[in-house]
């Protein structure tokens, strides 16, 4: 039968499968730490109260980076290098998704709208991370190689997107609602179709690593365009909705001191 846990116990179950999706893993964790540690750098002064939550959701995304590096250690594994066809973070960008590598490399201040594009961008990509992480924290939050990695990241990957909403939610009632609207909306349409290309070009490299059939891969790759089409009609919509979390001031607090493992 091919289910959710019978596929991804085989990527986990195979050193070379576990190596690629590791790899993929850490790779853009190590991107988003990068980003928010600039973001936080370039805050505009009108927005300073940001600078403490964009820095801890930074480091939390360069300890998730860590962690996937270490889970490669134990297995006596080395990362791979991230081909292009499933770099997310670099193909939303290419979209104009999310704020350019270029500006944040540079030393000039962010503007109000960037603040926006900021918060917007990472409420769309929150939602996937946290929902996949969910996902991975029921199939395997009780194995013993990778579940306490999994619980501590869905943990945080939870706290991201709480702060996501609130922050939008308080920008919004500040004015700035039909301009979070527009920007949610196009970032969940962009982010859905990167998700798709990602989602096929993952599985098509997992599957020539893991021997799978023609059939069962031609299956597998319905299904990712069956998602696509239900999130291109309308799925896409639970990625803008902003509620009020009930954690709130989920990154207020310094990043926690624990010890981190894998």
């Amino acid at each position: 039968m091919l289910s959710a846990k019978s596929l991804f116990q085989q990527i986990l179950d195979n050193d070379e499968s576990f190596r690629l999706f590791c790899s993929i893993a850490a790779s853009g964790e190590a991107q988003g730490g990068w980003e928010n540690a600039r973001i936080a750098a370039l805050v505009p002064e009108g927005h300073s109260e940001l600078v403490p939550k964009v820095a801890r959701h930074g480091a939390d995304e360069d300890k998730h980076g860590r962690i996937f590096q270490a889970l490669l250690r134990k297995r006596g594994l080395e990362p791979m290098e991230v081909p292009e066809d499933v770099d997310y973070t670099m193909l939303l960008e290419g979209l104009g998704i999310g704020l350019a590598h270029e500006r944040l490399r540079g030393s000039q201040r962010l503007t109000e709208d960037d603040v926006l594009e900021y918060l917007a961008h990472s409420r769309v990509t929150e939602q996937r991370a946290s929902e996949e992480m969910v996902m991975l924290r029921k199939l395997f939050g009780d194995r013993e190689d990778v579940g306490r990695a999994v619980k501590m990241i869905s943990s945080d990957e939870d706290s991201h997107l709480a702060y996501c909403n609130e922050e939008l939610l308080r920008l919004a009632r500040a004015g700035h609602g039909p301009r979070i609207r527009e920007l949610l909306h196009r970032s969940a349409l962009a982010e859905v179709r990167v998700y798709r290309d990602v989602s096929l070009g993952v599985m098509s490299r997992m599957g020539r690593v893991l021997g799978w059939s023609r059939p069962k891969a031609a299956l597998l790759a319905l299904g990712i365009h069956g998602r696509y089409v239900y999130e291109r009609l309308g799925g896409w919509r639970r990625m803008v909705r902003l509620r009020m979390p009930r954690h709130r001031n989920a990154l207020g607090e310094p990043a926690s001191a624990a010890p981190e493992f894998a």
